[in-house]
């Protein structure tokens, strides 16, 4: 099949190369993390108009939803609201992925490794889209698989996927083969479904808009291996917030993996890090992922800690105020009062002497 850039070519049966650097170490995360995946000349020259070409929309896929519902000093308190990332939808019933979007469109022309994981981290959560050539009811229809858009680089594979209609126009509107169809699943699937189908790896919006990256099947293992299976808490602080998100954020944080920061205080001993405010109220940093500890960009290490220990912490110290979660953003602060439950988990302590 042809790949595409957003600079028109003429068609070729070969697929397009994409560069890709390996064998880079990423702050702790060991793995063939490339560089973004941009060539010379698409960036050295304005992107030129790409035509339209209608992308059919079928029930293949759905955008994701939530899952159901059933001290060391660390920076000031965040002071914008907590509400959630912008609702952007490039064509209507297609939600982008506007957290991953928008980590593309913040990378430098020579990614720095935290930027990497930033996209990394950012791709945990929402929708995610891949590519099928032809016509995808037919292919279902007729019991043949899918014909998922990939490149090809040598002897790797790595499949296609999109952050939004905007990304999937780019990467079809030079293609000879113009009958595409889509499909939408929530990003944890499509990340398994990359290692799992033995691809080399996924490359974000290939074609942009913005700058392009490749997600090696070395840090997608290490960051699923890590994660809460349904990655519950990203996508509730990622969706849309309610009066209930605060409450289905504190059951989550009774149940799933869950970090905090631990670094090395100023006298050598090892402190926790808390996010204090102008009026003394000291949270306690809580982690949904490792990679949300090395998004900060700072000297603490990510360590697992369980909801009895958070809740033994919370009650050992009526001084804190309660827990910042995901302090890189999206994040959410939690109180005393609504931490309730967690602070009951608390393990029972055992007298001295």
């Amino acid at each position: 099949m042809a790949l595409f850039s957003r600079r028109p070519k003429p068609p070729s049966d070969e697929p397009a190369e994409v560069p890709v650097d390996a064998d880079t170490t990423v702050d702790g995360l060991q793995g063939d993390v490339s560089a973004a995946v941009a060539a010379a000349e698409a960036d050295a020259a304005p992107a030129e108009p790409v035509p339209h070409v209608p992308i059919s929309m079928s029930t293949y896929g759905k955008p994701a939803r939530p899952a159901a519902p059933p001290a060391a000093s660390g920076p000031p308190l965040p002071k914008v609201p907590a509400e959630g990332p912008a609702r952007t939808e490039a064509r209507k019933g297609m939600p982008d992925n506007t957290l991953a979007l928008q980590s593309l469109a913040n990378l430098s022309e020579q990614p720095e490794n935290a930027e990497i994981l930033n996209v990394m981290r950012q791709s945990l959560q929402g929708t995610l889209y891949l590519r099928i050539l032809g016509d995808a009811r037919a292919q279902l229809n007729n019991g043949e698989p899918l014909r998922l858009a990939i490149s090809t680089l040598g002897d790797k594979r790595f499949l296609l996927a999109y952050t939004g209609a905007s990304g999937i126009q780019a990467g079809v509107g030079v293609d000879p083969d113009t009958q595409t169809s889509v499909l939408g699943q929530p990003a944890q699937t499509v990340l398994k479904n990359t290692l799992d189908a033995g691809y080399d790896g996924l490359i974000l919006d290939h074609a942009g808009p913005g700058r392009r990256i490749v997600l090696t099947t070395a840090l997608i293992t290490r960051s699923l291996e890590q994660a809460d299976p349904e990655f519950t808490i990203k996508n509730l602080l990622a969706d849309t917030r309610t009066d209930a998100t605060a409450r289905y954020v504190v059951e989550a944080l009774g149940k799933v993996p869950i970090h905090i920061a631990a670094g090395t205080r100023g006298d050598g001993t090892l402190g926790i890090a808390e996010a204090r405010g102008g009026d003394g109220t000291r949270y306690l940093q809580v982690f949904s992922h490792p990679l949300e500890v090395l998004a900060l960009g700072r000297d603490d290490r990510p360590a697992p800690i369980t909801p009895a220990q958070l809740g033994t912490a919370l009650a050992g110290d009526p001084g804190l105020t309660g827990v910042l979660v995901d302090a890189a953003g999206p994040w959410i602060r939690l109180d005393r009062a609504q931490l309730a439950p967690i602070i009951a988990l608390a393990e029972p302590t055992v007298p001295q002497g």
